[in-house]
Formats: structure tokens, sequence, C-alpha cells
């Protein structure tokens, strides 16, 4: 993979759909998608487990609720141990990309 595209996750099931969807779509392929469920109360864990299932690209880690930026810490940290990557992303998880 040439890039890390680390989402933070936290009670966005409304807009979570279209912000995984639009990543996944886009004409350059070789990245991995990184879903840091910060403890949602809301179904955000469930939609990523099932897009994790749909695509190898798309790893997604649980953890208890500690905020916007230890949850991206948490994909940096992953990203650095486990990928390949060269580069590394933020995309807002209520925000969407195009392609």
């Amino acid at each position: 993979m040439l890039i890390s595209v680390i989402i933070p996750v936290y009670n966005v099931e409304k807009y979570l759909n279209q912000c995984i969807e639009s990543v996944l779509c886009q004409t350059y392929s070789d990245f991995d998608l990184i879903l840091v469920d910060d403890g949602s109360t809301d179904s955000c864990g469930t939609i990523c487990d099932k897009y994790s299932e749909k695509d190898n690209r798309v790893v997604v880690i649980h953890k208890s609720n500690g905020g916007l930026s230890e949850a991206r810490n948490v994909g940096i940290e992953w990203s650095l141990e486990y990928s390949d990557s060269d580069w590394l992303t933020f995309v807002d998880s209520d925000d969407w990309i195009h392609p």
C-alpha cells in the first residue's frame, strides 16, 4: 500500500456509509483504509465491520472513547506497525471526498 487513509469514527452513523464509500470508490486504489471506532454508541462499529468483511483494504480498530486526536494516533500507530504505506492522510467521518 502506498497510502493509509485514517478515519476516526464516533457516533456518525448518518454519514458514515457515504464517507467510507467515497474513499473506497477512488480511482486510485493502492491504499488501506483504517477505521478507528472510538467507542461509538450507535451502529458505527457494525457499519465499519461490514466494510472490512467486504473489502480487504479496510481495517477496523475498536477502542474505548478517547477523543479525536487519540483515535487518529491509534490509526497512525497501526499504519506504522502493520502497513508499508509511504503516506498518511486523514478524512473526517462526516465528510466525503470526490473521486
